[in-house]
Formats: structure tokens, C-alpha cells, sequence
């Protein structure tokens, strides 16, 4: 079953339970993914699915930083609310343990041995990480702090 089916049946299933927050998250989900979908002239293969899911996750979480800046806890509480819903689409985050041998195993790869190495470094170590939930900012950061301590 593609993403798209399931998000249709999960909204069926939200309109019969009337769970108003629910149906909109997945309403906003099934509208990116078709938009994506319309901008491709295609049908989304999961990983491109995925990758739209990410996007909006991604979405959420800056505006959760925007939101909090201004004062505004109603719309931090309905963009974390929205993100938990969206994660249910997401594969399991990957550990910790393995982002760490990842970047290890990228910096080996590519003989970095100063901040300079970033690009390459970081482009390897995502490629290792490909299929997985990774939060790109922070392994950059964690890149970053490797690299400057390897100098």
C-alpha cells in the first residue's frame, strides 16, 4: 500500500473517529503529497513519499522555533501535535550509535582532516544513512565537532 492510500484510509478513519486535529495534519500530508506528486508528472515512489513527509516535519519544527520566540504556546502545541502525527510516517529514528559510526566510517572514507572536509564528509555520511530518520542538523553539528577535534 502506497503512502498515499494510507494516509487516505487514516483520513476516513480520523473523520469517523471526528478527530478534528488528526484529519487536518493528514489532510496538509495528503495535499503536499500530491502537490509533490503533480510536480513530478508522476506517482511518488516511497522514498520521494518519505521524503515530502520529512520536508513537513522539518516545516513544523522551524516554525516550533519561531512560535516559541514570539510567545505563541497555542501554535507550538499544534505544530508538536502535528509533528507526532506526521512521525507516524516516518521509518524508526536512527540510533545514535549507528549516526556516530556512520560519520566515523564518512570521515575514514574521505581522508577528511579539517572543517574544510564538511561537504564531502557530510555527503557520505548521509548517503550511509539514506533510508533511516536523521536529523541533518544535527549531524552536521556532529560532523563538525569531529572534524575540529581531529585537527
Amino acid at each position: 500500500m502506497s503512502l498515499i492510500d494510507e494516509v487516505q484510509a487514516a483520513i476516513a478513519d480520523a473523520m469517523r473517529k471526528q478527530a478534528a486535529a488528526r484529519l487536518s495534519a493528514l489532510r496538509m500530508l495528503k495535499a503536499a503529497l500530491m502537490n509533490r506528486e503533480v510536480e513530478k508528472g508522476r506517482a511518488l515512489d516511497d522514498q520521494e513519499a518519505r521524503q515530502v513527509v520529512v520536508s513537513l516535519v522539518k516545516q513544523r519544527k522551524d516554525s516550533i522555533e519561531q512560535f516559541t520566540k514570539g510567545g505563541r504556546q497555542d501554535l507550538v502545541d499544534k505544530e508538536t501535535a502535528e509533528i507526532a502525527i506526521l512521525e507516524t510516517y516516518l521509518p524508526a529514528a536512527a540510533d545514535p550509535a549507528v549516526i556516530g559510526r556512520a560519520i566515523a566510517d564518512a570521515i575514514a572514507e574521505t581522508g577528511a582532516t579539517s572543517p574544510g572536509d564538511m561537504g564531502r564528509v557530510m555527503k557520505a555520511a548521509m548517503a550511509r544513512l539514506a533510508g533511516q530518520t536523521v536529523d541533518g542538523k544535527a549531524v552536521n553539528e556532529l560532523v563538525r565537532k569531529k572534524l575540529q577535534s581531529e585537527k
